[in-house]
């Protein structure tokens, strides 16, 4: 049951409603409203819960909310059997009826009703002068009754923008926001507040409870708890480019999927077109957030790894020469090096056509090259060099008084003499050639490198042992960004209708530049948090990184209360911040934590850890035990005896006890964590500060830091 006093002048019952209002004698205005919602209020018709209200009203309107959930479920069956009886043999023919088909698959996905989920977690009742019911419920997903009225409405949806933003400053219209608070799927409690009389909780027990809830497997969505700044952010025009600052535990992951899903449901036709791309650090992240979409009805978005996109190359190499490699001044090197490829025609052109010779001078194809060199990708300068040509040729034949068109332009484009003279003047090249010839060739790279490339920076690019070719080259990660940069400046790459990307302060300046061409259109969605940026060549600021996409005039929010840290264990990761992000404000946590930290040196790490291991399982929720990457196998036979499981890059582990090597604990949240010898994570990596840092902030509930080293002198 819901509690009866939750804030002063808040309460769950009809004593905060106005008279008439829910749960109470109802107006006939209500009654309609009820009757139009089909089940908007039992109370109302049912002389059981008429019966109940008299005794207790707070359990009337609970009764009559549990109906309408009931009648809202029904009726999502009913729509989702409709969808799976639609055929697609009415489509023409079979490329439509699968097309088609696809589509309806799709709906019916879409429809698929979660049980242990909310399928509505709140209710407005509303003033405004308008066609819409004036209850409506709001919930994750559309749902309608046989009579297409409403039971459900979108969170998405224009009108339950004022769940989320209505105030008593500003109620938009609403006279009544109502919370529920559910266990597994069934609804199990409320509150209300009277925004027309000027009341509103201070601290909602439903809210924390949801955010404090703990969690097992993937990701949850935050539907249910969006703060009114972060509903600002997801709401944003798919026009605008919004860049998220957001310290641990601001929910910044949430806000971009849920961006994104938001921007599906109000753009569906143009994005459906277009495509929606997430792109995460790790298969394991996109493991983690994998459920959140399609809980909100969203199945068809890409979610991928920069590697993905890229290709997934990792030869080792030297974290300096990989840096030098993500630099955008590499670009007009390479911009130099495709180009240098093309030659200065030695001859002209001779095309014969049955007893007649056609000519174009050699100078002619040299001015013809010229006018084409720069001014076009690669690819098609190429292609357009063959048509110029052969439009030489065509000219040729006119002012012999023949009549040409368009087709023998064509064959002449397409014949011997023109392609041999193409291939000599413009070669057909792949990007994975110039790059070999790059890395190669010392005489190549500095015709290429000019003043862009000091002889130091020239040297460390050159491989010491070249490979036979191009198609046994080892490339590393870093190759694969100049190589999608080199494939671009060939032919255009295609673009997204919006991009979300997570963790964008780890990427290199050639990778965000490959991202950005992904999104021309200047809608995306970039997450991350400076202090978190590990790798060699992590952004310092978020115009750097915003310009690299392409993006300059994007908006920079900075999300700083956190909803899920602790406030004990955040206060003390951030004692590191004044070393690895000394720009950035501390940031807040709503939930105090008093006792979630525990920090002990210990002279037998196996049984310290066996013993907190021990008493995290006895507690309800995930645990993960971040360790250094070395320390893995380890840490694994110290615990062997409880059932783990090991993280790894692209597995998706769902065990409740999991090691994780600390560089992949970025994105990823446990309710209790054990962090093993924070020195050894520090040592392993130049910014091995900023990897603590996210390693401390990983835990929801608990952080136990377990040491035989001395801490780094940060945190002492």
């Amino acid at each position: 049951m819901p509690s009866r006093q939750l804030a002063p002048n808040i309460t769950t019952g009809p004593s905060s409603a106005a008279p008439g209002g829910p749960g109470g004698e109802s107006s006939p205005a209500e009654t309609s409203a009820a009757g139009d919602l089909a089940a908007g209020d039992p109370a109302t018709a049912d002389p059981t819960a008429t019966d109940l209200a008299a005794v207790d009203p707070s359990a009337a309107i609970l009764a009559a909310e549990r109906e309408h959930l009931a009648v809202s479920r029904a009726a999502l069956r009913a729509m989702r059997e409709h969808a799976q009886s639609l055929s697609s043999d009415a489509a023409g023919d079979w490329v439509s009826q699968q097309i088609l088909q696809a589509l309806l698959d799709q709906r019916v996905a879409a429809l698929a009703d979660h049980a242990g989920t909310p399928l509505f977690f709140g209710r407005l009742d509303r003033s405004a002068d308008d066609d819409l019911p004036g209850t409506i419920h709001v919930g994750r997903r559309h749902v309608h009754d046989d009579r297409s009225r409403p039971l459900v409405i979108d969170w998405r949806a224009p009108v339950s923008r004022a769940f989320y933003q209505a105030s008593p400053s500003d109620p938009m219209g609403v006279s009544l926001r109502r919370r529920f608070g559910y266990h597994g799927g069934d609804l199990t409690a409320f509150e209300d507040e009277r925004l027309d009389q000027g009341q509103t909780l201070q601290q909602s027990k439903i809210l924390t409870e949801e955010i404090e809830r703990p969690r097992s497997g993937p990701m949850r969505d935050i539907v249910a708890t969006i703060q009114p700044d972060q509903d600002e952010i997801v709401r944003s025009e798919l026009g605008r480019t919004v860049c998220v600052q957001g310290a641990p535990g601001t929910g910044k992951t949430a806000v971009g999927l849920h961006r994104a899903a938001y921007l599906l449901f109000t753009h569906r036709e143009k994005l459906a077109r277009s495509g929606v791309m997430i792109v995460g650090p790790n298969r394991a992240f996109l493991s983690y957030i994998s459920s959140v979409l399609p809980a909100l009805g969203e199945i068809k978005v890409d979610q991928t790894t920069v590697a993905g996109i890229l290709g997934d190359h990792s030869a080792p190499e030297d974290p300096a020469v990989s840096a030098l490699k993500g630099d955008a001044k590499i670009v007009p090197v390479l911009e130099r090096a495709l180009w240098a490829h093309i030659v200065k025609p030695a001859e002209g052109l001779l095309v014969t056509k049955g007893s007649n010779r056609y000519r174009v001078a050699d100078y002619e194809v040299r001015e013809i090259v010229a006018s084409l060199r720069g001014t076009t990708r690669y690819g098609p300068g190429r292609a357009a060099l063959a048509q110029r040509l052969a439009h030489q040729v065509l000219v040729r034949m006119e002012q012999r008084g023949e009549s040409p068109d368009d087709r023998v332009q064509d064959a002449v484009a397409r014949s011997k003499p023109v392609k041999q003279l193409v291939d000599q003047v413009w070669p057909k090249l792949t990007p994975a050639q110039v790059l070999y010839r790059l890395f190669s060739d010392a005489e190549f790279l500095a015709a290429a490198a000019k003043n862009d490339l000091t002889a130091d920076e020239q040297t460390a690019l050159l491989w010491a042992r070249p490979a036979k070719s191009f198609r046994s080259a080892k490339w590393s990660a870093a190759d694969c960004a100049l190589m999608d940069e080199l494939a671009d400046m060939i032919e255009r790459t295609p673009s997204l209708g919006h991009l979300v990307v997570d963790e964008a302060q780890d990427l290199s300046s050639m990778q965000l530049r490959a991202l950005g061409r992904r999104c021309r259109t200047g809608s995306a969605t970039v997450l991350g948090d400076i202090a978190q940026g590990t790798t060699p060549w992590s952004a310092r600021s978020w115009t750097e990184v915003l310009g690299h996409l392409g993006f300059a005039d994007g908006a920079v929010t900075e999300l700083v209360l956190g909803f899920r840290v602790p406030r004990e264990v955040l206060d003390y990761a951030a004692r590191l911040l004044p070393s690895v992000a000394p720009g950035l404000a501390a940031p807040r946590s709503l939930r105090p934590g008093a006792g979630s930290l525990s920090v002990r040196r210990t002279p037998d790490l196996a049984a310290s850890l066996a013993e907190a291991a021990g008493r995290a399982l006895a507690r309800e929720g995930s645990i993960g035990v971040i360790v250094p990457d070395a320390s893995v196998a380890a840490v694994s036979g110290m615990l062997s005896h409880l059932g783990h499981g090991v993280l790894a890059p692209d597995s998706t582990e769902d065990h409740r006890l999991l090691i994780v090597p600390a560089t992949l604990a970025k994105g990823l949240e446990y309710d209790h964590v054990i962090v093993v010898e924070p020195a050894d994570i520090v040592a392993a990596e130049p910014r091995g500060l900023a990897r603590l840092y996210v390693v401390l902030t990983r835990a929801v509930t608990s952080l136990t830091v377990l040491h035989t080293k001395d801490l780094p002198a940060e945190l002492t």
